[in-house]
């Protein structure tokens, strides 16, 4: 015989199911090293992926971005062709190599097509940055990228984002056309690669707000590679199905923080 439940307890398992907090999604683009010594190979890998870092994944399916680049002294370079589809899980991710040429700090970002999530009902766009310094040039770390030739939303850092130790506060700041954006969320997580668990699922992603400048900060307090997404809506809506659709913008930013030995 087979069970039948009453609606009511029906409509509160939906209502429980549809109230669980999602996963945070982060694009991610992950270089090889972030700070490139004399002595050092002067070739970089670079991983471009979007996934759920602390937990190792789920990996989502990235389609080939629509802008890839890197700007360096106010120079942008289309790397868009260099990349090399690469599949995890059956999913998109992408890789490429970058020779280093000369002493510079290169700012390395991302447009990735719209995603489509359908348990939000939304469009997610991460428009994503790593900072590289090469042979301690130390020097356009903090310029921002703003269209033309760059992005419309981003992470402006406002501590120097590499030679960061585990414990140090990292600053930035969140510009959306070039303005500061007061009272935005960002939701801050750690690489975590499926090694590290948290103690509860609002443990997996932090949150921290801007002040009225834009201007948010947060301690890292463990080595490896941590990512800012300043969760912005889209200008414009996107059609799906018939329908309009929100977008999501998010602003992503990932610094490394290495082990104080």
């Amino acid at each position: 015989m087979k069970r039948r439940f009453p609606a009511s307890i029906l409509a509160f398992v939906a209502a429980v199911l549809f109230c669980a907090p999602a996963a945070a999604h982060f694009a991610m683009i992950i270089p090889s090293k972030d700070a490139v010594d004399k002595d050092d190979p002067k070739e970089i890998k670079l991983l471009v992926q979007f996934t759920h870092p602390f937990e190792g994944g789920p990996q989502m399916q990235m389609d080939k971005p629509k802008k890839f680049g890197v700007i360096s002294d106010g120079v942008v370079t289309d790397l868009l062709g260099t990349l090399q589809e690469k599949k995890v899980d059956g999913k998109s991710t992408w890789e490429t190599t970058y020779k280093i040429r000369k002493p510079a700090d290169y700012i390395f970002f991302v447009e990735p097509a719209p995603y489509w999530e359908p348990a939000e009902e939304k469009f997610i766009v991460h428009f994503t940055k790593v900072i590289v310094d090469a042979l301690a040039a130390k020097e356009g770390w903090d310029k921002p990228i703003a269209s033309p030739g760059g992005i419309p939303v981003e992470i402006v850092p406002r501590s120097r984002p590499y030679s960061l130790y585990a414990g140090n506060v990292f600053t930035g700041q969140v510009l959306k056309d070039g303005k500061p954006v007061a009272d935005a969320e960002v939701e801050v997580e750690w690489w975590g690669k499926g090694k590290t668990k948290a103690p509860t699922s609002t443990h997996v992603a932090q949150v921290v707000k801007t002040d009225g400048n834009g201007v948010f900060s947060y301690g890292m307090p463990k080595a490896g590679w941590w990512g800012f997404s300043a969760l912005l809506e889209g200008p414009e809506p996107i059609k799906h199905e018939g329908q309009d659709k929100k977008v999501e913008m998010g602003a992503v930013l990932w610094v490394h923080a290495y082990p104080m030995e």
